[in-house]
C-alpha cells in the first residue's frame, strides 16, 4: 500500500444542492486526512488547464462552463486534497463512475449525479484519477503553504515587488 495524496472537487452541482456535508461525511469512509481545503472561483484558464486532456473533445466547452459554475448559481468549487494509504483508489471508488447513470447507487455520483438533457455529466465530484494526474491537479489547486504536508519537493523562490491584496 503506498502514501499518496489525490484532488476533490465538490462541483458547482454539489454546492448549489448543498451536498457538501453528505459528500465529506461519505469520503471520511476512507479514513484519509485532509491535507488542504479552500473554495475556489473557477476562472476559465483555471478550468481549460485542469481539463487540458480533454481539450479537443466536443464537449470540452460545456464542461469548462460546467467546472465554472456556469450552468449553476454558485460560481465555485471547494477543492480538497486527501492524503494517505491508497488515497486514489479509496477516493474513486467512494465517488463511482463518472456516468451517474453507470455508478453505484450507493456511490457519491450514483447518489447525486445526473445527466442534464442537453447530455452534461453533472456528477458532484471530481477525483485524481492516477498519481500523475493528482500531482498535476494538486500543483494546479493549490501553493505548496496551502498543504499541511510537503506532499512533493517545494523550492524557495525570491520575488520581487509582488503585490497582493491583504486586510484593510
Amino acid at each position: 500500500m503506498a502514501i499518496e495524496q489525490t484532488l476533490v472537487l465538490i462541483k458547482p452541482d454539489g454546492l448549489t444542492k448543498s451536498l457538501t456535508g453528505n459528500i465529506l461525511s461519505r469520503l471520511s469512509e476512507t479514513r484519509l486526512e485532509i491535507a488542504a481545503a479552500r473554495i475556489v472561483a473557477v476562472t476559465r484558464e483555471l478550468a481549460e488547464e485542469h481539463y487540458a486532456q480533454l481539450k479537443d473533445e466536443p464537449f470540452f466547452d460545456e464542461l469548462i462552463n460546467y467546472i465554472m459554475g456556469e450552468l449553476h448559481e454558485r460560481r465555485r468549487v471547494m477543492a480538497l486534497v486527501y492524503h494517505g494509504e491508497d488515497a486514489i483508489k479509496k477516493v474513486r471508488e467512494i465517488c463511482g463512475d463518472t456516468n451517474p447513470e453507470e455508478a453505484d447507487p450507493r456511490s457519491i455520483r450514483g447518489a447525486y449525479g445526473r445527466i442534464t438533457t442537453s447530455g452534461i455529466y453533472e456528477n458532484a465530484i471530481h477525483a485524481s484519477a492516477n498519481p500523475e494526474d493528482a500531482e498535476r491537479e494538486i500543483k494546479l489547486w493549490f501553493r505548496p503553504k496551502e498543504v499541511v504536508y510537503r506532499i512533493y519537493p517545494v523550492q524557495e523562490i525570491e520575488l520581487e515587488e509582488v503585490k497582493r491584496l491583504d486586510w484593510a
